[in-house]
């Protein structure tokens, strides 16, 4: 009888859909996330990270991500863009009309033109790691760097235990957060509150640390023994396809950069 309540109350709870990005293979992605980063690099012009942004966005039905989501976790990059642009707005060398002058410091048409090209382009690089990783299994991750990428297994299983603590590390910062507004310490201060919880959560991430080494290291995770895999990885078609599509991308963006006369390349 509790063995068919047990049945029933699974079967009644939501699974979460397969998107399509789902079934490309993970150490795909992280070429992708080259793929769509690295051309960026030869230019500094705000069409070329606008076009990639727009076309990345219209491939968001492929990831199985919501807009909201991806806007959550874009807003920290999008907040920070401005620092990297700020060096461009004040120092970068001044072309057109001078807006203001002090010392070396100048702003004016071309640096301005500059800095928002900057802002796009960290937002730009961004973008691609939320999309491909959002909903990417830490150990399907593990089972392809050490089968399709041949990396060392001390490595992946290095990089599966980081990705594994990484979610506890958001659940330790939650757990703080309520805990001290239950003691009425977390409605204000919030600067001081942040780097406090933050050192709390450091701490906790060194105990957490030695204590998983440790056990790892009993475990004999640290030895050299050619290991096997339980879940097999392997590239299909669909990885084509995917590698196809971000190349494309790219392509369209630094072709539409050429076209509208604003491609420059980062060394003249």
């Amino acid at each position: 009888m509790t063995d068919m309540r047990a049945r029933t109350a699974a079967s009644t709870v939501p699974t979460q859909a397969r998107a399509w990005l789902d079934g490309v293979n993970p150490v795909t992605k992280l070429v992708l996330a080259l793929l769509l980063s690295v051309p960026l690099f030869a230019s500094i012009d705000p069409v070329s990270p606008l076009v990639a942004i727009a076309l990345q966005l219209m491939c968001l039905p492929l990831t199985g991500l919501t807009v909201r989501t991806v806007l959550r976790r874009l807003l920290p990059i999008a907040l920070l863009s401005p620092i990297a642009g700020l060096s461009m707005l004040l120092y970068a060398a001044p072309e057109g009309e001078v807006f203001w002058r002090f010392g070396i410091a100048a702003i004016s048409e071309g640096s301005v033109a500059l800095a928002v090209a900057v802002m796009l382009r960290v937002v730009a690089l961004g973008l691609p790691t939320i999309l491909l990783f959002g909903r990417t299994d830490p150990t399907e991750l593990g089972d392809a760097l050490a089968q399709v990428a041949h990396l060392p297994s001390r490595f992946v299983l290095g990089v599966l235990a980081g990705a594994r603590m990484l979610g506890l590390f958001l659940d330790d910062w939650r757990t703080m957060g309520l805990a001290r507004r239950a003691r009425g310490v977390g409605d204000r201060g919030a600067v001081r509150r942040f780097f406090s919880m933050a050192f709390v959560l450091l701490v906790f991430a060194v105990r957490r640390g030695t204590k998983l080494a440790m056990a790892m290291e009993a475990r004999g995770f640290g030895s050299g023994i050619p290991r096997t895999w339980s879940r097999e990885s392997r590239l299909h078609r669909r990885d084509a396809v995917a590698l196809g599509g971000g190349t494309a991308i790219m392509a369209i963006a630094i072709a539409a950069a050429v076209a509208s006369g604003v491609f420059r390349f980062v060394w003249s």
